[in-house]
């Protein structure tokens, strides 16, 4: 039985995808050498990094007021290096407190200038997108968190504002058509929708750099990687492949409009199932439920170790929830195919037998 991989990341990734790249690991291109020995200054990488870039344009449509940048340090890094380039000392930045990683976010900003928190769903354990607050005109961006990993919720229209966006878009990247030209700032580590881990993706808007006046060290300037096309240093070449590869998958598949139809079908079959199951219940309010993570308990959880056992014996790996919410949380991002929820489905109702 093969096994259905419901990680929160490193996820999934197209089968085709993995066979690609393994077959890089011992000939790149046409090279003879492999892609983890080849020159990232060769003609052959510069084309991947060239075309990976051109593919981050062509499923954002973005034209040239964006840059596009594939950057090491994870998302976590953005935490500090979005407000360090975007935000003075005395000006203020916006935030909304949706999760474990958006307080983070909170957390670093606060070194480069006045972070006010405009909304947090903290009292309710993560369970809802805040909505309604006021966004003074004054702030210099607001920065959002589309999709929660850990709680499973997810953004599914952006604040009405006419202050500049930033959004950490690590687990829901290319998972459905979005507005790219509304946003200053997107990053997204790899790791869930786009790649391994190991790069991650900045789109950033030219005109709103160079607007601080504090020192940037050379590295964390995004001007710096802009000018010399993500490869001042040298870049992590495998995951830029990767993620190029899967870019390709996603186009080959119907573009960002195909994966919208893609998560909504299969998350519709596993809602649907922790609705009408006696034994489960979701974690986030139906409005806000992510498509991305699915955060769903027992209301026995006495009986969460029968369950991942059972889970366990049908090829299923990953349920575990997290441990800031407990239960279970299935990750079906893009690679997901329908017939891994399906069996996800088929084992929740032999539990809910086994049970009754």
């Amino acid at each position: 039985m093969n096994k259905v991989n419901f990680s929160a990341g490193p996820a999934i990734l197209p089968q085709s995808v993995l066979q690609q790249a393994s077959e890089a690991i011992i000939n790149y291109a046409g090279t003879g050498l492999s892609l983890l020995e080849v020159s990232h200054r060769s003609k052959e990488f510069v084309a991947t990094m060239e075309r990976a870039t051109a593919l981050v344009k062509e499923l954002m449509q973005l034209n040239d007021d964006h840059a596009v940048l594939f950057l090491s340090g994870g998302a976590s890094t953005q935490f500090f290096m979005a407000p360090m380039n975007l935000l003075n000392d005395d000006e203020e930045a916006g935030y909304v407190n949706t999760g474990s990683w958006a307080r983070n976010a909170i957390k670093e900003a606060k070194a480069f200038g006045k972070v006010n928190v405009l909304a947090s769903s903290e009292p309710e354990n993560f369970n809802f997108i805040p909505k309604g607050y006021e966004i003074p005109d004054t702030l210099k961006y607001l920065h959002l968190t589309s999709n929660n990993t850990i709680f499973g919720t997810q953004y599914k229209e952006w604040p009405t504002t006419n202050v500049p966006l930033v959004c950490d878009m690590s687990s829901d990247i290319f998972s459905k058509p979005i507005d790219a030209s509304r946003f200053d700032l997107i990053y997204a580590g790899a790791q869930k929708n786009m790649g391994p881990a190991g790069v991650t993706l900045v789109v950033v808007r030219k005109s709103a750099l160079g607007t601080v006046s504090r020192y940037l060290p050379t590295m964390l300037n995004y001007e710096t990687h802009i000018k010399n096309e993500s490869m001042y240093n040298t870049p992590p070449v495998y995951a830029i492949y990767v993620s190029m590869l899967t870019m390709e998958w996603i186009v080959q598949n119907g573009g960002l409009a195909g994966m919208a139809a893609r998560n909504e079908e299969k998350g519709a079959l596993l809602y649907d199932e922790i609705d009408r199951n006696p034994l489960f219940y979701g974690h986030a309010v139906p409005e806000d439920r992510s498509l991305m993570n699915v955060c769903f308990r027992l209301h026995d959880e006495s009986w969460e170790a029968d369950f991942l056992r059972l889970c366990a014996q049908n090829g299923l790996d990953g349920l575990k929830g997290h441990r800031s919410v407990g239960g279970f949380r299935a990750s079906i991002y893009n690679a997901m195919e329908k017939e891994g929820v399906q069996r996800l489905v088929e084992t929740m109702q032999q539990f809910e037998r086994e049970k009754a």
